[in-house]
C-alpha cells in the first residue's frame, strides 16, 4: 500500500484511464451487448487495472492455466471479446474497429492486435473449475464465438445515464472519497443480493476494526433467481439510511456480470476493490459460487495462492440469531444448538419473499423487508 495516503496501490501499480476525446476512427465496427459494454467501460476507468484492453493470446492462456498474466501479475478471469469467423478474418486486416453500444452509438475503439482461436473446455475447466454445462459459467463459455480479439481500447463515450448508474463511481473517484473521508483502512463488501441481518453483522463487525466500509453490489447480468438490480440498490439505499453510521460508509455500484466462478471470482472482486482503494474486502462462505459446485471455503482458501494480491481478505463465520443469548451470534462464540438458532439464509428470505411472506425482523430490517415487499417482481426472471 502506498504509504502515508492510506488507500490501495492500483493493481500492477498504476491506475489504467482509457478514457479519450478521440473521434471513432475505425474502418471497421461491430456491436457489443450491455454487459461487455460495461466491461468496457470499467477497463477505461481502471476498475479492471492492469488491463488496458482485451486480453492477447499469450495471457489469455496464462490466465485459464494459472490465474496470472505473463509477467505474474494475479488476474483469474478472462476479459474477452468474441467473434465469429467471418469477423475474425476482417479484423485481421484492419487496425483500428469501432465498437457499437446497444443503441447503435459509436462509444469505444478497438486497437486490433490478436486475434486467436481457444479451446473451450479447457477455459471452462480453468476458470470454472469444471465443465458441466448446467454451471452458467460454462454454459456462457459453450457459446460463445470461435475467436477471440485482443488490443488495447480507447472509451469515446458513456452510455445515457440511467438511474441504476446513479450510484456508479470510478476509481479516481472513490479514491479520492476516502482520502476526504480520513479513511486508512476500507473494507469492501461485495453482493449480488439484498443485505439481510448477517450481511450487516459481517459489515458492522468490520466496522469495529476499519475506518469506512465500501458496499459495492454487483450490477449486471445474473441467473434466474437472484433479486433485480433495482431491487438491491433500493434495499442497500434504505438499511444504509436507517442504520449506518453516514460518515462511515460509501455505496457505490459496481456494473460488471456475475460469473459465478467461485474461489477464481473471489480473486477478481478482490482485484476490482483494490483498484477502487480498499485495503480489506470481506470474502463470505460460498462467496461468488453457485449451487453445490464449489466447496464452501474454496474461495477463502485461494487466497493462500495469492500471497502477493496487496488487498487482504476478512473471513468470518456464519452468523445467526440465538434466542439463549438474545442476539446475532456465530459457531464461535454461543454454545447454543440448533434449537435456538434463527438462521440468517438467502435462500430460506427468497422462499419466504416468492410465498409472500414477511420475513422475521431477525432476518431482514422491517424498513428493509417493506421495500422489497413493494415489489411485484424482486428476482430476475
Amino acid at each position: 500500500m502506498e504509504q502515508g495516503k492510506g488507500v490501495a496501490r492500483p493493481h500492477g501499480g498504476k491506475l489504467v484511464n482509457r478514457i479519450t476525446t478521440k473521434n471513432s476512427s475505425g474502418a471497421y465496427s461491430i456491436s457489443v451487448n450491455a454487459d461487455l459494454a460495461s466491461d468496457i467501460e470499467n477497463i477505461a476507468d481502471g476498475i479492471f487495472s492492469p488491463l488496458e484492453g482485451f486480453l492477447l493470446q499469450q495471457d489469455f492462456e496464462a490466465v485459464v492455466s494459472k490465474g496470472r498474466l505473463t509477467n505474474g501479475i494475479p488476474w483469474t478471469v478472462p476479459i474477452v471479446l468474441d467473434v465469429d469467423k467471418q469477423t475474425a478474418t476482417k479484423m485481421k486486416d484492419v487496425r483500428d474497429v469501432s465498437l457499437k453500444n446497444p443503441q447503435g452509438e459509436d462509444f469505444a475503439i478497438l486497437h486490433v492486435e490478436d486475434v486467436y482461436t481457444f479451446d473451450k473446455n479447457m477455459t471452462a475447466k480453468g476458470v470454472y473449475g469444471t465443465t458441466d454445462p448446467t454451471h452458467p459459467g460454462v454454459a456462457k463459455t459453450m457459446s460463445m464465438q470461435d475467436f477471440l480479439v485482443g488490443g488495447k481500447i480507447d472509451y469515446i463515450k458513456r452510455p445515457f445515464e440511467l438511474p441504476i448508474r446513479k450510484y456508479r463511481k470510478t476509481p479516481i473517484e472513490t479514491r479520492s472519497s476516502f482520502e476526504k473521508s480520513g479513511w486508512k483502512t476500507i473494507v469492501a463488501f461485495q453482493t449480488r443480493n439484498v443485505p439481510h441481518v448477517a450481511h450487516e453483522m459481517l459489515q458492522k463487525a468490520s466496522l469495529n476494526t476499519h475506518d469506512g466500509l465500501f458496499v459495492n453490489p454487483l450490477i449486471g447480468k445474473k441467473k434466474s433467481g437472484d433479486f433485480t438490480d433495482e431491487v438491491i440498490v433500493s434495499a442497500y439505499e434504505t438499511l444504509i439510511k436507517y442504520y449506518y453510521p453516514q460518515n462511515r460508509c460509501l455505496l457505490a455500484t459496481l456494473h460488471t456480470e456475475m460469473r459465478y466462478a467461485g474461489p477464481k471470482e473471489a480473486i477478481h472482486h478482490a482485484i476490482m476493490r483494490k483498484n477502487f482503494g480498499c485495503t480489506h474486502i470481506i470474502i463470505g462462505r460460498d462467496h461468488a459460487g453457485v449451487g453445490t459446485f464449489y466447496d464452501p471455503f474454496a474461495s477463502q482458501k485461494i487466497f493462500d495462492e495469492y500471497s502477493d494480491l496487496e488487498i487482504e481478505p476478512v473471513f468470518y463465520p456464519a452468523f445467526f440469531y440465538c434466542k439463549k443469548c438474545l442476539s446475532f451470534a456465530s459457531e464461535k462464540n454461543c454454545p447454543h444448538g440448533p434449537e435456538h438458532q434463527e438462521q440468517l439464509s438467502g435462500t430460506k428470505l427468497r422462499t419466504m419473499i416468492l410465498d409472500k411472506q414477511s420475513p422475521s425482523e431477525y432476518m431482514i430490517r422491517p424498513e428493509v423487508s417493506k421495500i422489497i415487499m413493494s415489489w411485484d417482481k424482486p428476482f430476475v426472471e
